[in-house]
């Protein structure tokens, strides 16, 4: 399952991921509307924060259903924020019990506060432990989040022993980019796409 703003048709995004990483398990996008702007991103994030709730009921029916094995979730940006909170209901609604069909969690490029992030994670038991978080000091898409948000560092753009700390695994892939932006490696880059990969193989397992 991926989580992302609505940027391209989340048919091709999906099937661009899976493929490059040869999954072949079902796979599913989910989007929420975003204007694509410079200078929409108080519009886009609460888009965001008013989708959670439908993310939240999405994943709850996908968990529950009979015969459902694991759910890897890979998201990217902004939509960090949107999985992190919706696992963080569903964890305030299941407890323990949903543990074993959440499968890898992958966190690309984290558009999230710090302090934020950190009091969310407290808050989803051994949820935390299934988190992969993507790093690069050089996102520069994070660099102006952070600016706009008051000059605090995103995740995303945090140093990894920071992040670390919170007791998530951390993958810095700051030498893997070499774009313009280097907001998006999680779609493009071998390196970062064999740490999806690895990811979801070890929750599976």
């Amino acid at each position: 399952m991926i989580v992302r703003h609505l940027l391209e048709p989340e048919a091709i995004v999906s099937r661009r991921l899976s493929d490059a990483i040869k999954f072949r398990g079902r796979t599913m996008a989910f989007s929420w509307p975003s204007k694509a702007g410079l200078f929409d991103y108080a519009y886009d994030r609460d888009s965001a924060v008013f989708s959670r709730d439908d993310f939240e009921h999405l994943l709850s029916s996908i968990v529950s259903a009979p015969g459902a094995s694991h759910v890897h979730i890979i998201a990217h940006s902004m939509g960090t924020m949107l999985a992190l909170e919706s696992l963080r209901q569903l964890y305030a609604r299941y407890g323990d019990t949903v543990t074993g069909r959440i499968g890898a969690v992958v966190f690309a490029a984290p558009d999230i506060d710090m302090d934020v992030f950190s009091s969310a994670i407290s808050r989803i038991g051994p949820l935390a432990g299934k988190i992969t978080v993507i790093t690069s000091t050089n996102d520069r898409a994070l660099a102006l989040s952070g600016r706009i948000a008051g000059g605090m560092t995103r995740v995303g753009a945090a140093e990894k022993a920071a992040i670390e700390r919170l007791g998530v695994r951390v993958i810095d892939a700051s030498d893997a980019g070499w774009g313009i932006v280097n907001h998006d490696l999680f779609l493009w880059n071998a390196e970062v796409l064999k740490v999806i990969r690895r990811s979801i193989d070890t929750a599976a397992a």
